[in-house]
């Protein structure tokens, strides 16, 4: 197939949108997010075992595989659970405008570091699917915020997640997919004793087992997004891939709009058909 990274590229955006649409369900089912990112990282397991199998278990064991495979795994694990805390200090609809802004910085490391190009047909795609996951970040105003910690724990996140994805470029270089992806798996488990610690136990928890199968379910739509990533990135530039899966959003919106039947913002409608424009420029040659 000539252009791999476009049907990588597109399941994690399928696989990623359709994941943020049932993402909140447990939680309001009594399930907290930091135990649902343990059952994530357990999800991630099955698609590890895959992509084992998918190079016979032939997987780079070297310090420089080992280094990269590891930085790539606790960038994005660690940020998820710096995330969690930026949350509950700060006001959502200013934080995940923000961090959802991480493709500029891979992008921009990319050009820099990798010597990337495009056509300016996609350079022009790619400022509108930034401008695009901007507007499709957007969150009603929430007043709580606590101190200004919040912030630097968010630019933590931001810079952690455009680096990890130009880490994972660079490693696709000199490494396997599959064995960058085993690399993820481990560190997401090395980090959910912390995710544990971070749970607040004081209110009612749902442990039955229909809300557990059901996260699990949901999460491993994460996992399959990011082991397809790991693929969009070795067939792909960078400057290209990243911005298109980060618009998720785009199919999340879509399918919130359906299942709960309701019409979207002007700021969230302007952000859909941005995405829609960015998308058709970004699988331009």
């Amino acid at each position: 197939m000539k252009r791999k990274w476009l049907l990588f590229s597109i399941i994690t955006l399928l696989t990623w949108g359709i994941w943020g649409s049932l993402i909140e369900i447990p939680d309001k089912m009594g399930f907290p997010a930091t135990l649902g990112y343990i059952v994530w990282t357990l999800s991630m397991v099955p698609c590890a075992l895959v992509a084992g199998f998918l190079v016979k278990w032939n997987i780079e064991i070297n310090v420089k595989s080992f280094f990269l495979g590891s930085i790539i795994g606790l960038l994005g694990a660690g940020g998820q659970l710096i995330l969690f805390e930026a949350l509950r200090l700060g006001p959502a609809y200013i934080i995940f405008p923000f961090i959802s802004m991480s493709p500029a910085i891979t992008i921009l490391l990319s050009l820099i570091f990798l010597k990337e190009k495009a056509t300016n047909l996609q350079k022009f795609g790619i400022v509108v699917a930034l401008i695009a996951i901007l507007f499709l970040s957007y969150m009603p105003t929430d007043s709580k915020a606590k101190g200004f910690l919040w912030v630097i724990l968010a630019s933590f996140v931001f810079f952690m997640w455009g680096l990890q994805a130009f880490v994972m470029k660079f490693a696709n270089k000199t490494m396997r997919a599959e064995s960058i992806f085993v690399y993820m798996t481990l560190m997401g488990l090395i980090l959910a004793p912390i995710a544990y610690y971070m749970t607040d136990f004081n209110g009612a928890i749902n442990y039955s087992a229909k809300i557990i199968s059901l996260t699990f379910l949901i999460q491993i739509l994460n996992s399959i997004g990011a082991l397809t990533l790991v693929y969009a990135y070795r067939y792909g530039n960078a400057i290209i891939v990243s911005p298109m899966t980060g618009l998720a959003p785009l199919i999340t919106i879509v399918l919130s709009l359906i299942i709960y039947s309701t019409f979207p913002s002007i700021i969230l409608l302007i952000g859909l058909i941005l995405a829609t424009i960015a998308l058709i420029i970004l699988t331009k040659d």
